[in-house]
């Protein structure tokens, strides 16, 4: 495997109306945000932004309520325009989304309502299409997803739930369990790839097929042997992916950056 060389990751802060957001930037090139999910941070991508970091300048964002952003209260709902303003403070003009899980459902929503903004749009395991109902069987399936999780992602999953505290993971799981953008599909005019990890147990295949089919423009891949954290999982067939798949959409921006 190639050696990827270092390259410097700068800490920043940013004021989105009363919210304060941390999030990292790696890299230069043209910019690509990582949008975490439910109980995560933003070193749930450690395995991938050095490789994105040789191509893009990278925007790892700890979403307002976790990480480094902890603290402070973030509806749902409102998440998309948090979002969006939160690009508009970091001079993002445009911008390709990678979005997991609850991040996926954030990324969706910026999609469908500021389509001029998003390049490209990554949904990884993505919370778009409602679950079903039963908190009790969302908890089995989050047991059962643990037996395909890998255990050096064990602590850093841990950690960002303890950080996250009670009240906001009770809060917000609550939110995550109506999540549903379905009526607002039809708008996301952005190339797409829809990542699942083959094994997720929390988020079945099966719903990332029925989101591939519901947007306009949309691939579907699987990846064999991944849970529901593919990019951990698997980091090395996802960073193959995703450079590919981005790539593409350069070629059309020779010489851009952000």
């Amino acid at each position: 495997m190639r050696m990827i060389d270092q390259v410097k990751t700068v800490q920043q802060l940013a004021k989105v109306g009363p919210l304060t957001v941390h999030y990292e930037v790696t890299g230069d090139g043209p910019a690509v945000v990582l949008i975490h999910g439910l109980s995560g941070s933003g070193r749930w991508w450690a395995y991938n932004v050095p490789v994105l970091a040789q191509r893009y300048r990278v925007y790892n964002v700890d979403v307002v309520g976790f990480g480094r952003s902890r603290g402070q209260r973030l509806v749902l709902r409102e998440a998309g325009s948090w979002l969006a303003e939160w690009l508009q403070v970091a001079g993002i003009t445009q911008a390709h989304l990678v979005g997991h899980s609850m991040g996926g459902y954030i990324a969706t929503e910026v999609a469908a309502t500021a389509p001029e903004v998003v390049r490209r749009l990554v949904l990884v395991n993505a919370l778009v299409l409602p679950m079903g109902p039963g908190l009790l069987r969302h908890a089995v399936d989050l047991v059962r997803a643990g037996r395909y999780m890998s255990l050096s992602f064990l602590p850093v999953l841990v950690s960002d739930v303890l950080r996250a505290g009670p009240r906001t993971m009770w809060r917000m799981t609550r939110e995550v369990l109506s999540a549903d953008l379905s009526d607002r599909l039809g708008a996301v005019q952005a190339e797409t790839m829809v990542i699942w990890g083959e094994k997720d147990t929390l988020l079945v295949p099966e719903l990332g097929r029925r989101l591939t089919e519901r947007l306009a423009r949309a691939r579907f891949v699987c990846i064999e042997g991944a849970g529901h954290n593919p990019m951990w999982d698997r980091p090395q067939r996802f960073n193959e992916l995703l450079l590919d798949f981005l790539a593409a959409d350069d070629s059309q921006y020779p010489g851009e950056e952000q």
